[in-house]
């Protein structure tokens, strides 16, 4: 699959999106909801480089908004993989500063796998062949 390496490099900047929005909003929103702004700062990322690069074949010319919304939609059972490592993460790993960017990586590696498969499934299958 030619497509893994690029979808692990999405991944990585969606990672720097996510862990460095919690990063600024863990102060003022909390663990739970910079949580939540995080998450979608990554899924947007991930789906905006995704589409250029990993899926550039399939990425849709039109529907743009459509398309997003079903990558946000495939996303939520690998982000429910996420959270929970995310949250196992948090509660197991010691009281530090780069605890939160750690549980972040620990949930972004636990739901890679579902997240690839949902969108090469699910998402960007725009331009297939029928």
């Amino acid at each position: 699959m030619n497509r893994v390496l690029p979808f692990a490099i999405a991944g990585l900047f969606g990672y720097l999106a996510d862990a460095g929005m919690l990063s600024l909003s863990l102060g003022l929103l909390g663990p739970v909801g910079g949580r939540v702004l995080s998450f979608a700062c990554g899924v947007l990322t991930t789906w905006l480089i995704n589409r250029r690069f990993a899926f550039a074949d399939h990425a849709a010319r039109v529907g743009k908004r459509y398309e997003l919304l079903r990558y946000i939609l495939a996303m939520l059972p690998g982000g429910g993989i996420n959270w929970l490592m995310y949250g196992l993460a948090m509660t197991a790993l010691p009281q530090s500063g780069w605890r939160p960017a750690i549980a972040v990586a620990v949930g972004s590696l636990a739901g890679m796998a579902v997240n690839l498969v949902a969108a090469d499934k699910l998402v960007f299958r725009a331009q297939r062949p029928d």
